[in-house]
């Protein structure tokens, strides 16, 4: 039997890359970069062998996709900040027989996914960025997950989360950790205005919805949370419409959830989104809460049940 030992919700701002580099923007992201090092830390202190990122910058149009090709190893440039990242070189080790597991799981519970592992398809920086700061020794395994889910439902998310979980518990011989690479709310500073907001959220009223979330984690109150997820995710700008969210909360219970989270590295502005690095403990958990699947409706993708 496997395990999940460790859980997160994680930030990938490419502002961190720049941190590294010289000039303006030197050391300014360095308490992200420090919760990066400190999470891969509890991982290793776990056991863990391979991170499961669930990477909001992978977009996808139909099923669920996991890139667990057996080896990572290239040059990044985002098409999205090229400025802000070129030329960042990685190498990490994948795990093509986890994949495959992870994928037939979900697929026994109803939600299509397919697992590549002979591609040359390479990870998004979802993936890369936190990979940078954990596993600069190639310690982990990695396998990433698409969570820019363009025409998906949240319920399908948390079911795959769930899915990932029970494969790993009952098929994996080995110790996993899941990551929702993503921020909290994701409304980007309008185009001119970025360098006034490099270090600011877009607006008062988005900051304080994120603030309250961050409390409700910290409370474990989970339940409430996942029923307002679907509006936070539309009205907070929620980065990959927090299929990433979904997904993690799925493979942890679901709204029967209720550990308090552990903030990291605190909640901070960038480019207008909201980020933060926080921990959520794995607790035992027997899936009853994770949603029904949803028909194929219109209203589908904004309303989303909390039990079976």
């Amino acid at each position: 039997m496997g395990k999940l030992a460790l859980a997160a919700k994680i930030t990938h701002v490419p502002s961190m890359y720049l941190s590294e580099l010289p000039g303006p923007r030197q050391g300014t992201r360095q308490d992200a970069i420090d919760g990066h090092v400190e999470i891969g830390r509890r991982c290793r202190e776990l056991g863990v062998d391979t991170i499961v990122v669930f990477d909001t910058h992978w977009l996808v149009n139909a099923n669920y996709h996991l890139n667990c090709a057996p080896h990572f190893k290239g040059l990044y440039t985002s098409n999205e900040l090229p400025h802000f990242i070129s030329n960042l070189g990685y190498e990490f080790p994948g795990n093509p027989a986890l994949g495959q597991l992870l994928a037939q799981a979900a697929n026994d519970m109803g939600v299509e996914t397919l697992a590549h592992d002979r591609t040359t398809l390479g990870p998004e920086y979802g993936t890369l960025v936190p990979m940078r700061y954990m596993n600069t020794d190639q310690h982990f395994k990695v396998v990433s997950v698409s969570a820019l889910c363009m025409a998906h439902y949240l319920n399908d998310s948390a079911r795959l989360g769930w899915a990932f979980r029970q494969a790993v518990e009952a098929h994996y011989d080995g110790t996993v950790a899941f990551f929702a690479s993503g921020s909290l709310s994701h409304r980007f500073a309008q185009n001119g205005l970025a360098p006034e907001f490099a270090f600011r959220i877009w607006s008062p009223f988005l900051e304080h919805l994120d603030h309250e979330v961050i409390r409700m984690w910290q409370a474990g109150e989970w339940k409430a949370f996942c029923e307002m997820l679907p509006e936070y995710a539309a009205k907070g700008h929620g980065e990959g419409f927090m299929h990433d969210t979904a997904m993690l909360l799925g493979a942890l219970g679901w709204s029967d959830y209720d550990a308090p989270a552990e903030v990291v590295t605190p909640y901070f502005g960038a480019s207008g989104t909201g980020q933060i690095n926080v921990l959520l403990p794995v607790t035992p958990q027997d899936g009853r809460a994770i949603p029904r699947p949803v028909a194929s409706t219109a209203e589908g993708y904004t309303h989303i049940s909390t039990r079976l």
